[in-house]
Protein backbone atom coordinates (compact mmCIF):
# COMPACT_ATOMS: atom_id res chain seq x y z
CA UNK A 1 0.00 0.00 0.00
CA UNK A 2 1.02 4.05 -0.66
CA UNK A 3 2.17 6.03 2.21
CA UNK A 4 -0.60 8.49 2.97
CA UNK A 5 2.19 11.42 1.59
CA UNK A 6 1.72 9.98 -1.53
CA UNK A 7 -1.89 9.37 -1.17
CA UNK A 8 -2.70 12.68 0.03
CA UNK A 9 -2.40 14.45 -3.66
CA UNK A 10 -5.32 12.25 -5.29
CA UNK A 11 -7.83 15.03 -3.63
CA UNK A 12 -5.53 18.09 -3.96
CA UNK A 13 -6.63 20.51 -6.56
CA UNK A 14 -3.51 21.17 -8.70
CA UNK A 15 -2.70 17.13 -9.06
CA UNK A 16 -6.15 16.24 -10.19
CA UNK A 17 -5.93 18.63 -13.45
CA UNK A 18 -2.67 17.23 -13.53
CA UNK A 19 -3.48 13.80 -13.79
CA UNK A 20 -6.69 13.60 -15.49
CA UNK A 21 -5.19 12.85 -18.68
CA UNK A 22 -3.32 9.68 -17.53
CA UNK A 23 -5.48 8.26 -15.52
CA UNK A 24 -8.19 8.28 -18.66
CA UNK A 25 -5.15 7.42 -21.09
CA UNK A 26 -5.12 4.01 -19.11
CA UNK A 27 -8.66 3.16 -19.59
CA UNK A 28 -9.95 4.23 -23.19
CA UNK A 29 -13.44 4.09 -23.77
CA UNK A 30 -15.52 3.55 -26.87
CA UNK A 31 -17.51 6.66 -28.23
CA UNK A 32 -20.86 6.32 -26.63
CA UNK A 33 -23.75 9.00 -27.92
CA UNK A 34 -25.70 8.36 -24.99
CA UNK A 35 -25.78 7.43 -21.49
CA UNK A 36 -26.54 3.75 -21.68
CA UNK A 37 -29.58 2.43 -19.92
CA UNK A 38 -30.72 5.65 -19.45
CA UNK A 39 -32.56 6.98 -22.60
CA UNK A 40 -31.81 10.64 -22.15
CA UNK A 41 -28.10 13.22 -21.97
CA UNK A 42 -27.34 14.34 -18.17
CA UNK A 43 -27.42 17.94 -17.85
CA UNK A 44 -24.12 18.88 -16.98
CA UNK A 45 -24.43 22.40 -15.76
CA UNK A 46 -26.98 22.13 -13.50
CA UNK A 47 -25.56 19.07 -11.50
CA UNK A 48 -22.63 21.03 -11.57
CA UNK A 49 -24.57 24.03 -9.92
CA UNK A 50 -26.07 21.16 -7.39
CA UNK A 51 -22.58 19.97 -6.09
CA UNK A 52 -21.78 23.96 -6.19
CA UNK A 53 -24.16 24.52 -4.06
CA UNK A 54 -23.11 21.92 -1.44
CA UNK A 55 -19.75 22.57 -1.52
CA UNK A 56 -20.20 26.30 -0.88
CA UNK A 57 -22.74 24.62 2.19
CA UNK A 58 -19.87 22.23 3.51
CA UNK A 59 -17.10 24.15 3.74
CA UNK A 60 -13.43 22.97 4.10
CA UNK A 61 -14.80 18.97 3.97
CA UNK A 62 -14.83 16.16 1.88
CA UNK A 63 -18.34 14.70 1.15
CA UNK A 64 -18.30 10.76 0.03
CA UNK A 65 -21.79 9.74 -2.15
CA UNK A 66 -22.18 6.24 -3.01
CA UNK A 67 -24.93 5.30 -5.77
CA UNK A 68 -27.19 2.89 -4.54
CA UNK A 69 -26.67 -1.10 -5.00
CA UNK A 70 -28.66 -3.48 -6.95
CA UNK A 71 -31.30 -4.91 -5.47
CA UNK A 72 -32.03 -9.29 -5.77
CA UNK A 73 -34.73 -9.03 -8.33
CA UNK A 74 -36.20 -12.49 -7.17
CA UNK A 75 -36.14 -11.51 -3.31
CA UNK A 76 -36.46 -7.90 -2.67
CA UNK A 77 -38.28 -6.28 -5.54
CA UNK A 78 -40.27 -8.98 -7.42
CA UNK A 79 -42.53 -6.37 -8.97
CA UNK A 80 -40.19 -3.81 -10.18
CA UNK A 81 -36.31 -3.64 -11.52
CA UNK A 82 -33.29 -4.50 -9.71
CA UNK A 83 -32.46 -1.12 -9.51
CA UNK A 84 -33.45 2.47 -8.12
CA UNK A 85 -30.51 5.21 -7.60
CA UNK A 86 -29.77 6.72 -4.53
CA UNK A 87 -32.05 9.96 -4.05
CA UNK A 88 -28.49 12.27 -2.98
CA UNK A 89 -26.73 10.40 -5.66
CA UNK A 90 -29.42 10.91 -8.33
CA UNK A 91 -29.41 14.86 -7.06
CA UNK A 92 -25.85 15.52 -7.83
CA UNK A 93 -25.31 13.48 -10.62
CA UNK A 94 -28.47 12.40 -12.54
CA UNK A 95 -26.42 9.05 -13.01
CA UNK A 96 -28.46 6.01 -12.88
CA UNK A 97 -26.06 3.13 -12.55
CA UNK A 98 -25.01 1.10 -9.48
CA UNK A 99 -21.17 0.33 -8.42
CA UNK A 100 -20.54 4.16 -8.48
CA UNK A 101 -19.75 6.99 -6.10
CA UNK A 102 -18.63 10.92 -5.86
CA UNK A 103 -16.52 12.35 -4.00
CA UNK A 104 -16.09 16.15 -3.39
CA UNK A 105 -13.49 17.53 -1.99
CA UNK A 106 -14.52 21.01 -1.45
CA UNK A 107 -12.35 24.41 0.15
CA UNK A 108 -11.47 28.11 -0.51
CA UNK A 109 -9.62 27.54 -3.71
CA UNK A 110 -11.79 25.18 -5.74
CA UNK A 111 -15.23 24.67 -3.99
CA UNK A 112 -16.10 22.16 -6.57
CA UNK A 113 -13.49 19.02 -6.79
CA UNK A 114 -15.44 16.14 -7.83
CA UNK A 115 -14.49 12.57 -8.64
CA UNK A 116 -16.54 9.85 -10.10
CA UNK A 117 -15.61 6.42 -9.37
CA UNK A 118 -17.52 3.87 -11.52
CA UNK A 119 -17.17 0.30 -12.19
CA UNK A 120 -14.93 -1.11 -14.72
CA UNK A 121 -16.63 -2.29 -17.87
CA UNK A 122 -16.74 -6.10 -17.71
CA UNK A 123 -18.53 -6.89 -21.54
CA UNK A 124 -18.90 -10.42 -20.96
CA UNK A 125 -21.52 -9.53 -17.94
CA UNK A 126 -22.66 -6.35 -20.18
CA UNK A 127 -24.31 -9.57 -22.78
CA UNK A 128 -26.49 -10.17 -19.78
CA UNK A 129 -27.41 -6.92 -18.14
CA UNK A 130 -26.70 -4.00 -20.94
CA UNK A 131 -23.74 -1.84 -21.82
CA UNK A 132 -22.47 0.21 -18.71
CA UNK A 133 -20.06 3.19 -18.37
CA UNK A 134 -16.81 3.09 -17.13
CA UNK A 135 -13.88 4.74 -16.25
CA UNK A 136 -12.47 7.73 -18.93
CA UNK A 137 -13.16 11.09 -20.81
CA UNK A 138 -16.13 9.92 -22.38
CA UNK A 139 -17.75 9.50 -19.20
CA UNK A 140 -16.60 12.16 -17.91
CA UNK A 141 -17.89 14.30 -21.36
CA UNK A 142 -21.48 12.55 -20.50
CA UNK A 143 -21.58 13.30 -16.78
CA UNK A 144 -20.03 16.63 -16.56
CA UNK A 145 -17.96 15.65 -13.85
CA UNK A 146 -14.07 16.30 -14.33
CA UNK A 147 -12.46 13.12 -13.80
CA UNK A 148 -13.84 9.53 -14.12
CA UNK A 149 -12.05 6.89 -12.45
CA UNK A 150 -12.41 3.56 -11.46
CA UNK A 151 -13.89 1.96 -8.71
CA UNK A 152 -10.91 0.15 -7.21
CA UNK A 153 -9.73 3.31 -6.17
CA UNK A 154 -11.93 4.26 -3.41
CA UNK A 155 -9.79 2.74 -0.88
CA UNK A 156 -7.02 5.11 -1.96
CA UNK A 157 -9.30 8.14 -1.97
CA UNK A 158 -10.95 7.64 1.68
CA UNK A 159 -7.73 7.50 3.44
CA UNK A 160 -6.48 10.66 1.31
CA UNK A 161 -9.40 12.69 2.50
CA UNK A 162 -8.79 11.12 6.13
CA UNK A 163 -5.53 12.33 5.95
CA UNK A 164 -7.05 16.32 5.42
CA UNK A 165 -8.29 15.91 8.65
CA UNK A 166 -11.52 18.14 7.73
CA UNK A 167 -15.21 16.82 8.04
CA UNK A 168 -16.08 13.61 6.19
CA UNK A 169 -20.09 13.70 4.99
CA UNK A 170 -21.35 10.61 4.48
CA UNK A 171 -25.27 10.41 3.66
CA UNK A 172 -26.49 8.16 6.46
CA UNK A 173 -28.45 5.61 4.83
CA UNK A 174 -29.12 1.74 3.09
CA UNK A 175 -26.11 2.66 0.20
CA UNK A 176 -23.44 4.04 2.31
CA UNK A 177 -24.12 0.91 4.85
CA UNK A 178 -22.17 -2.09 4.31
CA UNK A 179 -19.04 -0.31 2.40
CA UNK A 180 -15.70 -1.62 3.82
CA UNK A 181 -13.84 1.42 2.94
CA UNK A 182 -16.64 3.54 4.88
CA UNK A 183 -17.99 1.39 7.81
CA UNK A 184 -14.06 1.73 8.34
CA UNK A 185 -14.34 5.29 7.95
CA UNK A 186 -17.38 5.88 10.41
CA UNK A 187 -15.66 3.29 12.90
CA UNK A 188 -12.82 5.35 13.07
CA UNK A 189 -14.43 8.10 16.06
CA UNK A 190 -11.00 9.19 17.47
CA UNK A 191 -9.66 10.39 14.09
CA UNK A 192 -12.01 11.45 11.71
CA UNK A 193 -15.21 13.35 12.27
CA UNK A 194 -17.49 11.77 9.93
CA UNK A 195 -21.43 13.85 9.59
CA UNK A 196 -24.65 12.72 8.26
CA UNK A 197 -24.48 14.35 4.78
CA UNK A 198 -28.62 13.76 4.03
CA UNK A 199 -30.19 16.73 5.75
CA UNK A 200 -27.84 19.25 4.00
CA UNK A 201 -28.39 17.73 0.48
CA UNK A 202 -32.30 17.15 1.30
CA UNK A 203 -32.75 20.74 2.88
CA UNK A 204 -30.55 21.86 -0.45
CA UNK A 205 -33.50 19.74 -2.82
CA UNK A 206 -36.05 21.72 -0.90
CA UNK A 207 -35.82 24.32 -3.78
CA UNK A 208 -36.36 23.45 -7.33
CA UNK A 209 -34.21 24.64 -10.27
CA UNK A 210 -35.63 25.62 -13.57
CA UNK A 211 -34.93 22.37 -14.79
CA UNK A 212 -36.60 19.92 -12.32
CA UNK A 213 -39.24 22.03 -12.06
CA UNK A 214 -39.89 21.41 -16.33
CA UNK A 215 -39.34 17.79 -15.37
CA UNK A 216 -42.13 17.97 -12.93
CA UNK A 217 -44.10 20.14 -14.99
CA UNK A 218 -44.32 17.21 -17.59
CA UNK A 219 -44.76 14.43 -15.06
CA UNK A 220 -47.46 16.18 -13.78
CA UNK A 221 -48.67 16.75 -17.54
CA UNK A 222 -48.39 12.60 -18.07
CA UNK A 223 -50.11 11.92 -14.85
CA UNK A 224 -53.13 14.33 -15.78
CA UNK A 225 -53.31 12.60 -19.16
CA UNK A 226 -53.71 9.62 -17.12
CA UNK A 227 -56.83 10.48 -15.13
CA UNK A 228 -58.25 11.49 -18.28
CA UNK A 229 -58.17 8.24 -19.94
CA UNK A 230 -59.11 6.62 -16.43
CA UNK A 231 -62.33 8.77 -16.73
CA UNK A 232 -62.67 7.88 -20.32
CA UNK A 233 -62.69 3.93 -19.48
CA UNK A 234 -64.12 3.70 -16.08
CA UNK A 235 -67.53 1.17 -16.20
CA UNK A 236 -69.07 -0.57 -13.76
CA UNK A 237 -67.83 -4.31 -13.24
CA UNK A 238 -64.27 -3.47 -14.33
CA UNK A 239 -61.21 -4.67 -12.00
CA UNK A 240 -59.60 -2.20 -9.86
CA UNK A 241 -56.06 -3.74 -11.63
CA UNK A 242 -57.36 -2.97 -15.22
CA UNK A 243 -58.28 0.60 -14.76
CA UNK A 244 -55.15 0.85 -13.16
CA UNK A 245 -53.36 -0.77 -16.33
CA UNK A 246 -55.31 2.04 -18.42
CA UNK A 247 -53.97 4.77 -16.82
CA UNK A 248 -49.70 3.56 -16.30
CA UNK A 249 -50.27 2.25 -20.00
CA UNK A 250 -50.93 6.09 -20.55
CA UNK A 251 -47.98 6.98 -19.00
CA UNK A 252 -45.59 5.25 -20.47
CA UNK A 253 -47.29 6.12 -23.84
CA UNK A 254 -46.56 9.42 -22.79
CA UNK A 255 -42.70 9.24 -22.11
CA UNK A 256 -43.22 8.24 -18.28
CA UNK A 257 -40.34 5.52 -17.46
CA UNK A 258 -41.84 4.60 -14.12
CA UNK A 259 -44.53 5.12 -11.99
CA UNK A 260 -43.72 7.11 -8.91
CA UNK A 261 -44.98 4.64 -6.76
CA UNK A 262 -47.39 2.01 -6.71
CA UNK A 263 -50.66 3.09 -8.07
CA UNK A 264 -53.68 2.82 -5.88
CA UNK A 265 -56.85 2.21 -7.28
CA UNK A 266 -59.14 1.94 -4.20
CA UNK A 267 -62.86 1.25 -4.69
CA UNK A 268 -65.48 0.66 -2.12
CA UNK A 269 -64.74 0.11 1.30
CA UNK A 270 -60.59 0.12 0.09
CA UNK A 271 -61.16 3.48 -0.89
CA UNK A 272 -60.50 4.17 2.33
CA UNK A 273 -57.78 2.68 2.95
CA UNK A 274 -55.16 4.55 2.62
CA UNK A 275 -52.13 2.72 0.87
CA UNK A 276 -54.34 0.28 -0.91
CA UNK A 277 -52.42 -1.61 -3.50
CA UNK A 278 -54.03 -4.97 -4.38
CA UNK A 279 -56.02 -3.17 -7.06
CA UNK A 280 -57.95 -6.82 -7.27
CA UNK A 281 -61.26 -6.06 -6.38
CA UNK A 282 -64.11 -5.80 -9.14
CA UNK A 283 -66.10 -2.18 -9.02
CA UNK A 284 -69.43 -2.35 -8.75
CA UNK A 285 -72.26 0.24 -9.98
CA UNK A 286 -72.56 3.06 -6.69
CA UNK A 287 -69.04 2.49 -5.12
CA UNK A 288 -66.85 5.24 -4.67
CA UNK A 289 -63.08 4.26 -6.64
CA UNK A 290 -59.95 6.59 -5.46
CA UNK A 291 -57.63 6.30 -7.90
CA UNK A 292 -53.76 8.17 -6.33
CA UNK A 293 -51.38 7.88 -9.15
CA UNK A 294 -48.46 9.48 -10.59
CA UNK A 295 -45.92 9.17 -13.40
CA UNK A 296 -42.16 9.63 -13.35
CA UNK A 297 -39.39 10.69 -15.42
CA UNK A 298 -36.18 11.22 -15.03
CA UNK A 299 -36.61 10.08 -11.00
CA UNK A 300 -39.17 13.05 -11.00
CA UNK A 301 -42.45 11.89 -9.56
CA UNK A 302 -46.08 13.63 -10.00
CA UNK A 303 -48.67 12.58 -7.09
CA UNK A 304 -52.40 13.09 -8.16
CA UNK A 305 -55.67 11.91 -6.72
CA UNK A 306 -59.05 11.76 -7.98
CA UNK A 307 -62.48 9.98 -6.79
CA UNK A 308 -64.80 9.08 -9.44
CA UNK A 309 -68.36 7.29 -9.30
CA UNK A 310 -67.88 4.42 -10.70
CA UNK A 311 -71.71 4.46 -12.21
CA UNK A 312 -71.00 7.95 -13.64
CA UNK A 313 -72.78 9.69 -10.94
CA UNK A 314 -72.78 10.44 -7.40
CA UNK A 315 -75.50 9.92 -5.28
CA UNK A 316 -76.69 12.89 -3.03
CA UNK A 317 -74.49 11.50 0.00
CA UNK A 318 -71.39 11.00 -1.85
CA UNK A 319 -71.46 14.14 -3.78
CA UNK A 320 -71.95 16.22 -0.10
CA UNK A 321 -68.62 14.42 1.37
CA UNK A 322 -66.94 14.98 -2.19
CA UNK A 323 -67.68 19.06 -2.25
CA UNK A 324 -67.00 19.15 1.50
CA UNK A 325 -63.36 17.89 0.60
CA UNK A 326 -62.98 19.85 -3.05
CA UNK A 327 -63.28 23.19 -0.72
CA UNK A 328 -61.14 22.02 1.94
CA UNK A 329 -58.63 21.67 -0.09
CA UNK A 330 -59.23 25.25 -2.46
CA UNK A 331 -59.14 27.06 0.74
CA UNK A 332 -55.56 25.85 1.42
CA UNK A 333 -54.53 26.13 -2.48
CA UNK A 334 -56.01 29.55 -2.29
CA UNK A 335 -53.54 30.60 0.56
CA UNK A 336 -50.40 29.41 -0.45
CA UNK A 337 -48.01 32.15 -0.94
CA UNK A 338 -44.08 32.06 0.16
CA UNK A 339 -43.56 32.22 3.54
CA UNK A 340 -46.56 30.35 4.76
CA UNK A 341 -45.77 26.68 6.24
CA UNK A 342 -47.43 23.40 5.15
CA UNK A 343 -48.14 23.24 9.07
CA UNK A 344 -50.48 26.53 8.78
CA UNK A 345 -52.18 25.20 5.23
CA UNK A 346 -53.11 22.12 7.47
CA UNK A 347 -54.98 24.16 9.61
CA UNK A 348 -56.51 26.16 7.16
CA UNK A 349 -58.08 22.91 5.47
CA UNK A 350 -59.35 21.49 8.96
CA UNK A 351 -60.84 24.48 9.67
CA UNK A 352 -62.77 24.75 6.65
CA UNK A 353 -64.11 21.53 6.93
CA UNK A 354 -64.54 21.59 10.59
CA UNK A 355 -66.75 25.01 10.14
CA UNK A 356 -68.59 23.25 6.75
CA UNK A 357 -69.28 20.09 7.81
CA UNK A 358 -72.81 20.64 9.74
CA UNK A 359 -74.11 17.21 10.38
CA UNK A 360 -72.91 15.77 7.49
CA UNK A 361 -70.75 13.51 9.75
CA UNK A 362 -73.31 12.90 12.72
CA UNK A 363 -73.10 15.76 15.88
CA UNK A 364 -69.40 16.08 15.34
CA UNK A 365 -67.15 17.54 12.54
CA UNK A 366 -66.32 15.21 9.52
CA UNK A 367 -62.85 16.20 11.03
CA UNK A 368 -62.54 13.00 13.08
CA UNK A 369 -62.51 11.21 8.88
CA UNK A 370 -59.66 13.21 8.04
CA UNK A 371 -56.61 11.09 9.70
CA UNK A 372 -54.00 11.72 7.23
CA UNK A 373 -51.43 15.21 6.74
CA UNK A 374 -52.80 17.16 4.24
CA UNK A 375 -49.23 17.86 2.36
CA UNK A 376 -45.56 16.75 1.36
CA UNK A 377 -42.67 17.75 -0.96
CA UNK A 378 -42.77 15.96 -4.27
CA UNK A 379 -39.68 15.97 -6.38
CA UNK A 380 -37.27 12.99 -6.34
CA UNK A 381 -38.25 9.72 -4.39
CA UNK A 382 -37.63 10.86 -0.30
CA UNK A 383 -38.47 14.50 -0.44
CA UNK A 384 -37.86 15.86 3.20
CA UNK A 385 -41.05 17.01 4.99
CA UNK A 386 -40.38 19.87 6.89
CA UNK A 387 -44.02 21.20 8.19
CA UNK A 388 -42.83 24.33 9.99
CA UNK A 389 -40.26 25.39 7.17
CA UNK A 390 -41.59 28.65 5.09
CA UNK A 391 -42.08 27.70 2.05
CA UNK A 392 -40.30 29.79 -0.54
CA UNK A 393 -40.40 30.23 -4.21
CA UNK A 394 -39.79 26.69 -6.44
CA UNK A 395 -40.60 24.27 -3.85
CA UNK A 396 -43.29 21.63 -4.97
CA UNK A 397 -45.57 19.75 -2.54
CA UNK A 398 -49.16 18.04 -2.18
CA UNK A 399 -52.44 19.22 -1.25
CA UNK A 400 -54.31 16.25 -0.10
CA UNK A 401 -57.31 16.43 1.97
CA UNK A 402 -59.68 13.08 2.45
CA UNK A 403 -62.93 11.89 4.03
CA UNK A 404 -62.90 7.88 4.92
CA UNK A 405 -65.59 6.46 6.55
CA UNK A 406 -65.16 2.71 6.97
CA UNK A 407 -68.85 2.06 8.16
CA UNK A 408 -69.98 3.39 4.87
CA UNK A 409 -67.85 2.10 2.53
CA UNK A 410 -67.25 5.89 1.45
CA UNK A 411 -63.82 7.32 0.71
CA UNK A 412 -62.48 10.59 -0.68
CA UNK A 413 -59.77 12.04 -1.28
CA UNK A 414 -58.44 15.00 -3.70
CA UNK A 415 -54.85 15.70 -4.18
CA UNK A 416 -52.96 18.27 -6.18
CA UNK A 417 -48.98 19.12 -6.91
CA UNK A 418 -49.08 22.91 -6.48
CA UNK A 419 -45.64 25.11 -7.27
CA UNK A 420 -44.63 28.01 -5.35
CA UNK A 421 -44.11 30.97 -6.83
CA UNK A 422 -43.28 34.44 -6.28
CA UNK A 423 -46.39 35.70 -5.68
CA UNK A 424 -48.93 32.40 -4.79
CA UNK A 425 -49.55 28.93 -5.85
CA UNK A 426 -49.50 27.13 -9.33
CA UNK A 427 -51.72 24.30 -9.37
CA UNK A 428 -49.19 21.91 -11.65
CA UNK A 429 -52.07 19.29 -12.09
CA UNK A 430 -54.90 22.27 -12.02
CA UNK A 431 -55.58 20.30 -15.84
CA UNK A 432 -57.26 17.32 -14.43
CA UNK A 433 -61.25 17.54 -13.59
CA UNK A 434 -62.15 18.03 -10.57
CA UNK A 435 -65.59 19.41 -10.08
CA UNK A 436 -68.01 16.93 -9.46
CA UNK A 437 -69.94 18.43 -12.20
CA UNK A 438 -67.47 18.19 -14.73
CA UNK A 439 -66.52 15.08 -13.60
CA UNK A 440 -69.71 13.44 -14.19
CA UNK A 441 -70.14 15.22 -17.95
CA UNK A 442 -67.21 13.91 -18.81
CA UNK A 443 -68.59 10.16 -17.84
CA UNK A 444 -71.29 10.82 -19.25
CA UNK A 445 -69.66 12.22 -22.94
CA UNK A 446 -67.40 8.56 -22.50
CA UNK A 447 -70.44 6.47 -22.09
CA UNK A 448 -72.55 8.26 -24.58
CA UNK A 449 -72.99 5.69 -27.73
CA UNK A 450 -71.20 6.87 -30.44
CA UNK A 451 -73.00 8.74 -33.69
CA UNK A 452 -73.32 6.63 -36.79
CA UNK A 453 -71.18 7.74 -39.08
CA UNK A 454 -72.37 9.80 -42.53
CA UNK A 455 -72.84 7.85 -45.81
Amino acid sequence: MRSLRQLVPLLAVPVIAATAAAAQAQQPQPYVEELPGMGRPIDVEATAARRLRLADRLGDAVAIVPAARPRSFAAERPQDTDFRQSVTFLWLTQLEQPSAFLVLSAHASAPDTAVLLVADRNLQQERWSGRKIGPGEETARLTGVPLVLSVSRLDSLVLAAKARHVPIYLPFDRDAAGVPALDWLRADTAAVTVRNLRPIVDSLRGVKDAGEIATMRRAAQITVAGHREALRTLRPGEMEYELEADVEATFHRLGAEAVAFPSIVGSGFYGTVLHYMSSRRRMEAGDLVVVDVGAELAGYGSDLTRTYPVSGRYTPRQRAVYDLVLASQQAAIDSVRPGITLDRLNEIAREHMRSHSGDLCGPESCLRYFIHGLSHFIGLGGEPLVAARPLEPGMIFTVEPGIYIPEEALGVRIEDDVLVTATGGEVLTGAAPKAAAEIERLMAQARAPAAPARR
